[in-house]
């Protein structure tokens, strides 16, 4: 009897923490409590750049049910990166837990923990802060004028959070010669924030014997285990980091938000176990946003549509703070590299604060906001060059062998395969051939973008994956991972790369997790590399129990390993009527116990590249303004889909973020002061469930990884990246109006149709034909 194919990866089995969500029984850290907790709160500053000369909480601390007030005059002063990974190139080192200086309007000055959240909003009021105002810069122009004022007096570089990139390649010159078209333009993206279902939230507890236990809302555990160990002056095995259920992150939960050190430190000084948890509107105040980018684009091509040159000066805002600034402005310059094949580069990325609200890590980490404008001037290219702009795309894009921005060659033709299935999903060449049409106030258009997304954050973090896999004397598995589930159900994903590797059922696979005194020790969950790496750590420590299994099997079933394999719970000689059990071949016997099988893995992987083209129709209503996406047909490669149902769920998530960022989605601040102006739900608009548009989500998988479990690439950043530039194209398809930011609003769009009206009226006054 033979196996016969995989039957569990590739398969939309149930979720393994379906039933506790569906039911309620899950819990997130705001549902827990403990004996004796306190509550604590953030006083939060309402000036954007400023010394504290006085601060006094001496009513605060009067105030009956308050247990502890910390200011910056009595918590450690801790130089730390803000961000779990203080010794990578993705971030800087500029932050202290707390500081006698505020560098943007919201950050906190002050923590209370009180018996009741009442108590503590309350003792809030009772603190007075005494400001000497300084000068504050709120654009990238003003940050990097020479005179501007220093938010961290440092020396030399101003407002830099790091040197400028640069990257070249070729000739640039040369390639600009050689072009008979050269096009440029100017390109601006806005402050979106993640806007995750679940609040930050921690709570805090110290036993007798000086040991912190910690229950957070992380995308990365151990990561947190190391800042806070480090910030607090402790050995590793004296911080306990607990994280189960997550209601999203994004990207934006790889940082501290500050608060967690401050209740770990209320905690010690109360002697009581501790919870803070940000309201909504402090999840735009103290949390992480999307870099704001200018960006100047030129570039090259031949009359056939082949790029000769592309030159490039990116500025990302990052607020004030640098959090991921290093690594956004690297990987978003490095990635106006790739795309589209280009022998001639010439890029400069710099990143500069400001006394804005910190940006951060976010889902699709820099390329978002350069393949918006790289993806967009290719449509404007191919206008020029009398092309399609599909046909430009498809010309260019990079396929096997090309060096991607990693340096490592690309596997497989995973971008040509999306545009010429996506062309033929929406029948492409006979929507370019009709006309468009100007009748009436609703006019539609049809776009395309293209995107390439690494799995893993290599090489600028050299990453590692583990695991553990046990197995029990029924034959069921335990699998040992400290990868975090972001509420994506990555967990089930690794229970089935598991269960298809020992050629179990799927239900006969459990996953322990969350926990950094049990678990191995996991880099965190981003860069779209949950199941890329976890995954493939666990196949291998599959593998490492599959030939313990075997090896033991092999005496009851009298054949050699190498001639056993495995499917549905049962072990076969192969070309054979024999089998048994696993449960069999592990269980005790008579005067022999049951045998004791462990696997372990460390998986270090280089990078991997997943592609996407996104086709997308829209109606501009040119009366309103309003643009309304009708249809998207997404296709995706990424390698192999362990499970399609949330493979598919990631791609229409990510194209709900990409339209909100794309037509409404702004945080936005006040220019002269700095001040939050729509820090919640009614102002900071984003599409809901009734704004969604019809998707068609097509999969490939024609380029499989090898360094991927069965093959299998990221998912989770891809859908963002391409959705964006697709609708930009597909409204200038609509009124032939071209927009190079985002968000695009309603009264931009009728502002560009008057100015458009106004072209064509004074184009007939001079008498030159329309």
């Amino acid at each position: 009897m033979k196996k016969t194919g995989q039957t569990i990866v590739g398969a939309s089995v149930k979720r393994s923490d379906l039933l506790a969500k569906v039911t309620g029984d899950a819990k997130y850290v705001a549902d827990m409590t403990l004996p004796g907790l306190l509550y604590a709160r953030s006083k939060r500053s309402d000036i954007a750049h400023a010394r504290i000369r006085r601060i006094d909480a001496s009513r605060a601390l009067a105030l009956p049910g308050v247990k502890a007030v910390l200011t910056h005059e009595n918590v450690p002063r801790v130089l730390h990166a803000g961000s779990p990974h203080p010794r990578s190139a993705s971030v800087t080192c500029d932050q202290y837990i707390l500081d006698d200086k505020v560098r943007y309007w919201g950050e906190t000055v002050a923590v209370v923990a009180a018996t009741s959240e009442e108590i503590a909003e309350a003792a809030l009021d009772l603190i007075e802060v005494e400001y000497e105002a300084l000068p504050a810069v709120f654009t990238v122009e003003d940050a990097a004028r020479p005179d501007a004022p220093q938010i961290h007096d440092r020396e030399p570089g101003g407002n830099l959070v790091l040197p400028p990139v640069l990257v070249s390649r070729g000739d640039i010159e040369q390639g600009f010669a050689q072009a008979d078209l050269v096009i440029e333009g100017e390109y601006e993206g806005g402050r979106p924030t993640p806007a995750y279902m679940e609040p930050n939230a921690c709570m805090c507890q110290w036993d007798g014997n000086g040991n912190l236990t910690v229950w957070i809302s992380t995308q990365t555990a151990f990561m947190v285990r190391g800042i806070m160990a480090e910030v607090l002056g402790l050995p590793l095995h004296k911080v306990r980091v607990l994280v189960d259920h997550m209601g999203g992150g994004f990207g934006a939960k790889q940082d501290l938000f500050q608060s967690e050190f401050l209740c770990a430190l209320l905690a010690r000084q109360t002697r009581r176990p501790v919870r803070m948890e940000y309201t909504r509107e402090e999840t735009f105040l103290g949390g992480r946003t999307r870099h704001p980018v200018k960006i100047w684009l030129k570039q090259g091509f031949r009359k056939d549509g082949t790029l000769t040159a592309r030159q490039a000066r990116i500025v990302y805002n990052s607020g004030a703070y640098g959090s991921h600034g290093p690594g956004v402005t690297i990987v978003g310059t490095n990635a106006l590299t790739s795309l589209y094949r280009c022998e001639n580069v010439q890029l400069e990325g710099r990143c500069l604060y400001t006394n804005s609200p910190i940006a951060g890590a976010f889902r699709g980490y820099g390329v978002v906001q350069t393949y918006y404008a790289l993806d967009i001037q290719m449509d404007e290219a191919a206008e020029q060059l009398g092309m399609d702009p599909a046909e430009l795309k498809l010309k260019n894009a990079v396929r096997e062998g090309d060096i991607a921005p990693s340096n490592h060659p690309l596997i497989g033709h995973g971008l040509p395969d999306c545009i010429r299935r996506g062309m033929e999903e929406v029948d492409w060449a006979a929507l370019r051939r009709r006309a468009r049409d100007t009748r009436g106030a609703q006019r539609r258009g049809w776009g395309m973008g293209c995107e390439m997304h690494g799995s893993s954050a290599y090489p600028g973090i050299k990453e590692q994956g583990n695991a553990i896999v046990k197995m029990n004397e029924d034959g069921t598995v335990v699998l040992l991972t400290g990868t975090a589930g972001l509420g994506t159900g990555a967990h089930t994903a690794l229970a089935q790369i598991v269960a298809e590797e020992l050629g179990l059922r799927f239900e006969s696979v459990s996953v322990m997790h969350g926990d950094t005194d049990v678990v191995p020790w996991d880099i965190g969950a981003f860069a779209s590399h949950t199941t890329y790496l976890g995954g493939k750590a666990a196949q291998l420590a599959a593998q490492e129990i599959k030939r313990q299994l075997f090896e033991r099997a092999a005496t009851l079933l009298e054949a050699a390993p190498e001639d056993l394999d495995s499917s549905d719970g049962m072990i076969h000689v192969r070309g054979s009527e024999r089998s048994i059990s696993v449960r069999d071949a592990v269980a005790p016997r008579k005067g022999v116990p049951a045998a004791q099988l462990v696997g372990s893995a460390t998986y270090h992987p280089t990078k991997s590249y997943s592609f996407a083209a996104h086709f997308v129709e829209v109606t501009v209503d040119i009366e309103i303004g309003q643009i309304t996406v009708l249809q998207v047909v997404p296709v995706h490669e990424i390698g192999k889909v362990i499970h399609p149902v949330a493979a598919a769920g990631q791609i229409e998530g990510g194209i709900q973020q990409g339209i909100g960022h794309t037509l409404y989605e702004d945080y936005q601040i006040d220019l002269k002061t700095g001040r939050s102006l729509n820090a919640n739900f009614v102002d900071y608009k984003m599409p809901l469930s009734m704004d969604m548009p019809s998707i068609r989500t097509v999969i490939l998988e024609t380029a499989p990884d090898p360094g991927g479990p069965f093959g299998a690439k990221g998912v989770g950043e891809d859908p963002i990246v391409a959705i964006g530039p697709a609708i930009a194209n597909a409204v200038y398809d609509a009124i032939g109006v071209r927009f190079r930011h985002y968000p695009i609003k309603p009264e931009q769009v009728l502002q560009a149709l008057r100015e458009q009206q106004a072209a064509v009226h004074s184009t007939h006054e001079e008498g030159v034909p329309a």
